[in-house]
Order: C-alpha cells, then sequence, then structure tokens
C-alpha cells in the first residue's frame, strides 16, 4: 500500500478547510436572507390570515432553519480523524442531509393540515395586494438563495447543499402559487387560497423525493461513473500501468477517497512497484476533483507458468 505524501495531503487538506469555510458562509448567507423572507411573510400572514402564505412561510422558516444542521456538519467535518474515526467527521454531512429530509417532511404535513383546516372551515382573506407582494418576495428571497446554494454544493462537492438549494427553489415557485391564490381570492373564488395551499404541499413532497434520493445515493456511496472514467483514463496513461484491475471512489462529506488496484510487469522490484503506485496516486489525485486521498495496491502481472499469489493466499486459509 502505497499513503499519500505530505505535500499532497497538505494542498488537498487546505482545499477540503477552505470548501467547509465557502459552505458556511453559503448557509449564513442564506439563513439570515431566508429568515428576513419568513418575517415579513410571518407580519402578512397575521394580517391577511391566508393560509396558502402560512404555508409558504412555514416552509420558507423549515428552510432556513436546515442551515443549522449543515452548519454543525460542516464545523465537524473540519476535525481531524483520528483512531476511534479513522476516516474523519465527513459523514456528519450525510446525517444532516437526513435531518434535511425530515424537515422537509414536516413541513408538507403542517402545510397539509393547515390547508386542510381551511378547506373543512373556509374564511376570507384580506389585505390581497399585501399578500401577492409578500409572495412576490418570498419567490425573490428562495430564488437567490437556491442559485446560492446549489452553485456553492456543486463547487464543494455536499450533496447536502443542493439538495438544501433545490428545496428553496420550490419554495420559491410555491411562493409564486400564493400569489396566484391571491388572484382567484380577489375574484371571489374563497376557496383559491386552501387549494393553493394543497398544491404547495404537492410541490413539497416533490422537492421531498429529489432531495431524499440525493441523500440516499451519498449515503450509498454513488458517485458518478464519469470520475471513475476519468480516474481510469488517468491510471492507465501512468507509465509501468499495464492494467487497472480495480477503482473504488466513494464520498466522506464533500471529499471524495479512492482505492485502486493496478497491475504492472511482474519482475519489477519492491521499490520500482511502489513508485509505479506513487505516480498512479499522483494521477488519480490531479484527474479527480475534490479527490484528497488514494491508496494504490499493485498486482505483479503472471507468466504463463506463475501461481496467482491471491489464490496461494486462499488456499492458504482454508
Amino acid at each position: 500500500m502505497v499513503k499519500p505524501h505530505s505535500h499532497e495531503a497538505a494542498d488537498k487538506v487546505d482545499s477540503a478547510m477552505e470548501s467547509s469555510a465557502e459552505g458556511m458562509r453559503a448557509l449564513w448567507l442564506s439563513l439570515a436572507i431566508l429568515g428576513a423572507t419568513a418575517m415579513i411573510q410571518t407580519v402578512v400572514v397575521v394580517l391577511s390570515g391566508s393560509v396558502a402564505l402560512l404555508g409558504d412561510t412555514i416552509h420558507n422558516f423549515a428552510d432556513a432553519m436546515t442551515a443549522l444542521p449543515l452548519g454543525v456538519a460542516f464545523v465537524l467535518g473540519r476535525r481531524a480523524a483520528n483512531r476511534k474515526f479513522t476516516y474523519g467527521y465527513g459523514r456528519a454531512e450525510d446525517l444532516a442531509g437526513i435531518v434535511i429530509v425530515l424537515t422537509i417532511a414536516a413541513s408538507a404535513a403542517v402545510a397539509a393540515y393547515q390547508a386542510i383546516e381551511r378547506l373543512v372551515n373556509p374564511r376570507d382573506i384580506s389585505h390581497l395586494g399585501i399578500v401577492a407582494i409578500a409572495a412576490v418576495v418570498g419567490f425573490i428571497g428562495n430564488e437567490w438563495v437556491a442559485r446560492y446554494r446549489i452553485g456553492v454544493g456543486r463547487k464543494i462537492g455536499s450533496a447536502a447543499l443542493v439538495a438544501d438549494g433545490l428545496h428553496a427553489r420550490t419554495d420559491g415557485f410555491t411562493s409564486l402559487a400564493v400569489l396566484a391564490g391571491a388572484g382567484g381570492a380577489a375574484l371571489g373564488w374563497r376557496l383559491a387560497d386552501p387549494i393553493v395551499g394543497l398544491l404547495i404541499t404537492g410541490a413539497i413532497l416533490l422537492v421531498l423525493k429529489d432531495a431524499a434520493r440525493e441523500v440516499f445515493r451519498r449515503l450509498m456511496d454513488s458517485v458518478d461513473p464519469a470520475l471513475i472514467d476519468t480516474g481510469e483514463e488517468a491510471v492507465r496513461g501512468v507509465p509501468g500501468v499495464l492494467e487497472v484491475t480495480e477503482l473504488r471512489m466513494r464520498w466522506i462529506g464533500h471529499k471524495l477517497r479512492a482505492e485502486a488496484t493496478v497491475e504492472v510487469d511482474g519482475d519489477l522490484s519492491v521499490q520500482e512497484s511502489h513508485a509505479v503506485a506513487v505516480e498512479v496516486e499522483h494521477a488519480l489525485m490531479h484527474a479527480v476533483p475534490r479527490l484528497t486521498a488514494a491508496m494504490v495496491h499493485t498486482d505483479p502481472a503472471l507468466g504463463p507458468d506463475a501461481d496467482d499469489p491471491h489464490l496461494k493466499l486462499v488456499r492458504h486459509m482454508t
């Protein structure tokens, strides 16, 4: 096995630290924007009694609060690995993703309850002009936050932050639905507001499905096959590599780790095989974005009369 060289590790650790810091900036800035948006909408809900706007406001508050578990995860992710957590604390980000999914589910339940209650007990809403303005404010605030979170999440490789950005984008469109509900109420349709509230619930459930899928894939160590293709192409270009036997990658937080097995000439010495493995590691680290560690194993190519050392080991163990 080959360990990463110190200068490579230092470069990647610095990059990972900067990724966490950039993620934190995205979280706190979006928290401030969404918090202000939700407070404005809360005032309008109290004045107007709009259940559709109430559902949107609840969702905006919930979306703002998802910054807290993600923030904790980013802080934990900066901690160094130790003998107990040998891969570090990057998985805390995946746990935060689960919290986000549960938060979205809870906001869907609250919005559905409020809308159904208003359908059973319909009431008129007032201050329709202010409701419309609040809906537009909600759309602008959420769309800005969505663009920012998704952009930063994709840049640093954070599935949880991308999922949270998609959540905010759906909130923006539900704000436009509130605007449509206010228009229906202005035309004298009393049920427009609670019906839009139910449509908002449906939109929340759709984003719940997408967010749950993103988090599930990360928990199951899913990676983009294009990353594997990129890594294999880089490894095959290393002098001395005869074949890429195996290449695996997994996300730990917003950092990638890789394990590779390559075939080399069976006549190479241990030191020569080691040198090839080091070059494979360097090729992977430079070719694959956000890869911070790679463990490389070399297998000797077998001659026509040679015994496979792996089979000999299996026979010895049995």
